[in-house]
């Protein structure tokens, strides 16, 4: 069945929220837990193959970029018909949900490992490097579309409530992942000793697993009965409606995504160290968002509701409740990883520049990270109202125009190398964030809602 939404009062408002957001920020935690753990046994290699499979990831994102389009547009088209009461509409933007990123994800897959080497020579890596980078990338980049659909499944269940089916999954997989990672890369229980290849092939296998337990799942929650092949059918009003908010929604990460592609590239050219504590931060820095991340999920279900409902006004001052909640509880842990900073990167590597590079990015990140939180919530939220262009508009002028020349200025001609960089995006997350906020304070948001209400 599908959960809607039934506000009394305030305190019925944060009651929901809550309900819908624990599971998320638990989901939230092991899926950021699932890649720590990868980073920390891969540490048992090298930091060499740390930094590899760093890379291969950040291409591997930029691809989930591509298949969040659909996931995110139909999650927020499923909320608002939630909050509308169109079980019927729930039913078909599933079904065209589905549809999309599978075959989506087939020709990602295919085009991923038919093209890895093309791929990874965009980056200066080293020989090393690239062995254990192109070995990664052919087995993960063939299982993508199973990536794909995890991705859309997981939406629509949280779009309909049933956060909590998606925090069992992402805990299995988990479990899954680490028993994997360990009989592959150290040989135990009588497995072959494979170190990177390994954690690939534990990564490719798990995400199949876990996408067919998923799409089971799914025809379990469904609000009416489907057939298996009517899950696979194109609806061209709802593809519509999913692609309205999925493309500018997809294209605001994708530009941050190259984004960020651009500044490893530029960030090889500083050496391994510097590339290794990249991967570092990256990963440690994760731990950061894993409140604004489950927040700006548990937000944009809720608003997507509440909209749905045609209650924008309870939407407006809701997302301020979320909002100061997540900056606050970043900023304490933010503090945390400045003070101790040190101590974390000794935990994972014992190379004294490593540490030393480390411990200074971790201070960035405690002023970086409080707007990177205001993008994260108020974009999912201006997202959930059917506000999708605004945020992409500012997202490419702004990274384009600010991040990427400010990095190489800062980074490579200054010769301020990682920290340099690191500033750039300080400079670009809080412009951002900003101007995100403005827009949600002016309300253009308030006539964009997709559905009609049949309560």
């Amino acid at each position: 069945m599908v959960n809607t939404i039934t506000l009394k009062n305030p305190s019925s408002a944060k009651r929901y929220l809550f309900m819908i957001t624990w599971p998320i920020f638990i989901e939230v935690f092991l899926q950021i837990l699932m890649k720590l753990t990868d980073v920390f046994m891969l540490s048992f290699v090298s930091d060499q193959a740390v930094a590899a499979i760093g890379v291969v990831n950040q291409l591997m994102t930029f691809m989930f970029v591509l298949f969040n389009f659909t996931a995110m547009g139909a999650g927020v088209v499923v909320a608002q018909y939630v909050g509308a009461n169109d079980k019927d509409g729930v039913r078909k933007t599933i079904a065209s949900a589905i549809t999309i990123n599978l075959l989506f994800g087939l020709a990602v897959s295919l085009f991923v490992g038919l093209n890895r080497h093309f791929l990874l020579g965009l980056f200066a890596l080293e020989p090393e490097l690239y062995a254990y980078a192109s070995s990664y990338a052919l087995i993960v980049g063939s299982a993508l579309f199973a990536q794909a659909m995890i991705l859309t499944v997981s939406s629509l269940l949280q779009a309909m409530g049933h956060t909590k089916d998606v925090m069992a999954s992402v805990l299995i997989m988990n479990v899954l992942n680490v028993f994997g990672n360990y009989v592959l890369i150290f040989g135990a229980l009588g497995f072959p000793r494979i170190g990177v290849t390994g954690v690939a092939i534990s990564t490719a296998t798990v995400r199949i697993l876990i996408m067919v337990g998923m799409f089971v799942l799914l025809t379990k929650r469904m609000p009416v009965k489907m057939s298996l092949s009517s899950f696979f059918k194109l609806k061209k009003e709802y593809s519509a409606k999913i692609l309205h908010i999925g493309v500018p929604s997809a294209g605001e990460q994708l530009s941050y995504n190259v984004s960020q592609l651009v500044l490893t590239i530029m960030i090889t050219t500083l050496g391994a160290t510097a590339l290794a504590t990249r991967v570092y931060s990256q990963n440690f820095m994760s731990v950061l968002v894993i409140f604004s991340l489950s927040i700006a999920k548990g937000m944009q279900i809720f608003i997507g509701q509440l909209v749905g409902a045609k209650k924008q006004d309870e939407a407006y001052a809701y997302m301020f409740m979320g909002f100061k909640f997540a900056g606050l509880v970043t900023i304490v842990i933010g503090s945390l990883f400045a003070l101790f900073g040190r101590q974390i990167f000794s935990f994972f590597t014992d190379d004294p520049s490593l540490i030393a590079l480390g411990s200074t990015i971790m201070i960035i990140e405690l002023f970086l990270q409080p707007a990177r939180t205001s993008n994260l919530v108020i974009i999912s939220a201006l997202r959930a109202a059917g506000d999708a262009k605004f945020p992409v508009l500012i997202g490419v002028t702004v990274m384009w125009g600010v991040l990427v020349p400010l990095a190489y200025l800062f980074g490579i001609v200054l010769g301020f190398g990682l920290p340099g960089i690191w500033m750039a995006m300080l400079i670009d997350e809080w412009i951002r964030g900003s101007l995100m906020y403005f827009r949600w304070k002016k309300k253009r948001w308030m006539n964009k809602r997709l559905v009609s209400v049949k309560i």
